[in-house]
């Protein structure tokens, strides 16, 4: 019995996920990985960040990066989702427009006040953004170790 994901199951993960994992390379070729808020549409994730951040420039000097999302806290209950591939920058008037709209409507009750955040981060996150496209390649992953249980 195999504990891969079915591709449903993998988008549903990824649709019910709030945060994902996204590592890019630095220009020293060291990894970095962060927490990103992202939508799944279409069979892709969407992310976005500041324009002027350093996210945003490791991704134009290398765009590879890999995504993951799990969930799950016992071993017998994590699943995951592992997506290798590059991201590209969105620059589709009506695609940044239902993207940004999915991705206000699924974060819209986690959002902290800009009346609430310190001026500085307030600056970060009131610049312009950049939207990233991220579509896997054939090397992915995915498991659901709940499986096991159910084959026992």
């Amino acid at each position: 019995m195999g504990i891969e994901l079915s591709a449903s199951e993998e988008a549903g993960l990824l649709a019910s996920s709030r945060t994902g994992i996204i590592t890019t390379v630095r220009s020293d070729g060291w990894p970095i990985s962060l927490p990103v808020w992202f939508a799944y549409l279409d069979g892709a994730i969407y992310l976005r960040t500041p324009t002027r951040s350093k996210k945003v420039a490791r991704v134009r000097n290398d765009a590879r990066a890999c995504f993951v999302v799990e969930a799950g806290e016992a071993w017998t209950d994590l699943h995951a989702v592992i997506w290798l591939g590059r991201l590209t920058e969105v620059v589709d008037p009506d695609l940044l427009e239902r993207v940004g709209a999915a991705l206000g409507h699924k974060y819209r009750v986690l959002r902290t006040s800009s009346a609430k955040m310190p001026e500085a981060t307030k600056r970060h996150y009131g610049s312009r953004d950049t939207m990233f496209e991220m579509r896997p390649d054939e090397r992915r992953l995915s498991w659901d170790n709940r499986k096991l249980r159910a084959g026992s």
